[in-house]
């Protein structure tokens, strides 16, 4: 007999909400199964790997609407596909580590700087926050 399981039974296999489950459906990723008359819905194994594989995506990175892409029915180009926005994701991420070690070392240095200090009254990363020429030229609207 074939596994099959309440919107709430997969959900919990899964490790998301019966919520998320359902923005799935809305979203297109994820079919709603048909229902006997007077009948619950109930979800399949392949249901279950869909999901799985919806948030193993999104895990590496992948909006929904990337991943919607993926799922697409293989017509010879899907690896390249694939490989394509995988390499796109890696330069993003890529990207941003190179931002997070720069502030890594900022962040190191201003704490250094801090340490040094033996004034109460001024501290280093504060007044590096605070310094004007930090100030942006361009006016957002908000009001101070």
């Amino acid at each position: 007999m074939a596994l099959t399981l309440t919107i709430g039974a997969l959900a919990k296999a899964a490790g998301v909400g019966v919520e998320t489950v359902r923005y799935y459906q809305r979203c297109g990723l994820l079919p709603v199964p048909e229902r006997a008359f007077g009948a619950i819905r109930r979800y399949s194994e392949e249901d279950l790997r869909r999901l799985y594989f919806i948030r193993q995506g999104q895990s590496l990175g992948f909006t929904l609407s990337e991943i919607q892409m993926l799922l697409q029915p293989n017509d010879g180009d899907a690896c390249s596909t694939a490989r394509a926005l995988a390499e796109q994701k890696l330069g993003l991420v890529e990207e941003r580590l190179r931002d997070l070690r720069r502030m890594r070392a900022e962040l190191k240095h201003l704490i250094a700087q801090c340490q040094a200090n033996g004034s109460e009254t001024s501290c280093p990363l504060i007044d590096t926050l605070s310094a004007s020429d930090n100030l942006p030229t361009a006016q957002c609207g908000c009001r101070p």
